[in-house]
């Protein structure tokens, strides 16, 4: 893995005039630019619905205390694993909790053939999933980052700012792996795969396998 990190697109693809960004459209592009997957938002309905979606709440309407339908075209968790269960890597970012089980049940009805990580900020949420899946955390600052020893995960996936040879070395010591993001620039996309970072994920999709394919 440390010559050829897997190239993921965030949320999909970001910033595209193409595509709007955590919808079916995105991750199809993503991966015909040639990534290996892609990493997604999801989070819970009023009416216990797992949806794709990165802000708490759209059009001015609360996720949180919507039903799914009053929510727009939302694509749902299950519609995404069954659509690329075996087509794609999968960095599942659960944002609220309360999703533990649910994504537990979709994972084991659609498995994913190319593999999968359930990530959060929230380490409570990681700390509920079943043993069965691949966890990973999410770090952003430097205090979340210097827990995730404590939290026996499978992937480290922190801010690329914090991220450094050491930090790789210190994690695969461990026997986990690091993802990286977001990365945009080609420079450090080949630093981190030069350190061995086990994935890289990136908004330019075209940018990143241009870079690293």
């Amino acid at each position: 893995m440390a010559h050829h990190p897997l190239l993921l697109g965030h949320r999909g693809m970001r910033g595209s005039p193409e595509v709007k960004e955590n919808t079916i459209e995105a991750f199809d592009l993503a991966l015909q630019h040639g990534c290996h997957g892609f990493e997604f938002d999801v989070r819970l309905t009023g009416d216990r619905r797992a949806v794709i979606c990165h802000d708490p709440a759209v059009d001015r309407v609360k996720v949180e205390g919507a039903r799914s339908g009053q929510l727009g075209n939302l694509a749902l968790l299950q519609q995404v694993f069954e659509r690329f269960h075996s087509s794609a890597f999968m960095d599942v970012e659960l944002k609220v909790a309360g999703l533990e089980n649910c994504v537990a049940e979709i994972a084991r009805e659609f498995p994913p053939e190319r593999g999968f990580v359930i990530s959060s900020f929230l380490p409570e949420v990681l700390e509920r999933l079943h043993p069965e899946l691949s966890k990973g955390i999410i770090c952003e600052t430097r205090s979340q980052l210097q827990g995730w020893q404590r939290l026996k995960v499978d992937y480290v996936i922190s801010q690329w700012k914090m991220v450094s040879e050491e930090l790789v070395r210190q994690v695969h010591d461990s026997g986990a792996r690091v993802f990286v993001w977001t990365v945009n620039d080609p420079h450090r996309m080949q630093e981190f795969a030069g350190w061995g970072a086990d994935g890289i994920i990136s908004d330019d999709t075209k940018l990143l396998v241009e870079t690293l394919g």
